[in-house]
């Protein structure tokens, strides 16, 4: 489970002091999927950076799976949090960020190239297999549809058994039956007992959501 308390985060542009996020709380439980819905620059991809430890929040708690991670007594440095990004999360974006020149299997091993977790982590062809793209395996990303290339990413963002799945916009760039596609994954993925917890401008998929996280100018709504 993850839980936050009050997280705020400031940026400062010259003079200027702009509040992303004030005063954010929330649980997102394990065998759950969580949407995070809001306007452009409401602040939820500030919050979801945070939730993976790439961003630190300026004040506030963070707990996952009952590690502080953020608002204790002792500060983690870049390599603690490193760690835990390799060992607790999988990254999904809407961008993919596909390396053009690796295969699909290629692709889908990186993670485990820099992190090898103590416990048993997946193949690439069972994770392969669970998406549907096995036959697709020694294909280039420039060889594979949208839908395929968002499967290879979350195939990539699985390969380590993460505990949190964060998901930026996965179904930003799909059609509506792609769309449909990634939503029955992931919470396939939540009734696994993964955390799954996604930011989405798309309301039909929220609504497929266990719990929804509404921020309008950084505050809970």
């Amino acid at each position: 489970m993850m839980s936050a308390k009050n997280l705020s985060k400031i940026y400062h542009r010259g003079s200027e002091e702009v509040r992303a996020l004030d005063g954010v709380s929330f649980e997102a439980r394990s065998g759950e999927m969580s949407a995070v819905i809001g306007p452009s620059g409401s602040g939820k991809t500030t919050l979801l950076n945070i939730m993976g430890c790439l961003d630190n929040p300026t004040a506030g708690s963070l707990h996952v799976g009952g590690e502080e991670i953020f608002g204790g007594k002792k500060e983690l440095s870049e390599k603690q949090l490193t760690l835990i990004r390799r060992r607790i999360f999988g990254y999904i974006f809407q961008k993919f960020y596909l390396i053009p020149t690796l295969t699909v299997r290629e692709n889908i091993m990186l993670p485990s190239t820099f992190y090898k977790s103590p416990a048993a982590g997946k193949s690439p062809e069972e994770v392969m297999k669970l998406l549907g793209i096995d036959k697709r395996a020694g294909h280039l990303p420039g060889e594979l549809s949208g839908g395929e290339m968002q499967r290879v990413a979350i195939a990539r963002a699985l390969i380590n058994s993460p505990k949190v799945i964060l998901a930026d916009e996965p179904t930003g760039s799909l059609d509506s039956r792609r769309t449909g596609e990634i939503k029955e994954i992931l919470r396939a993925l939540a009734s696994q007992g993964m955390t799954v917890v996604m930011v989405t401008h798309n309301l039909e998929l929220a609504k497929a959501a266990d719990r929804v996280i509404e921020l309008s100018d950084g505050k809970m709504v």
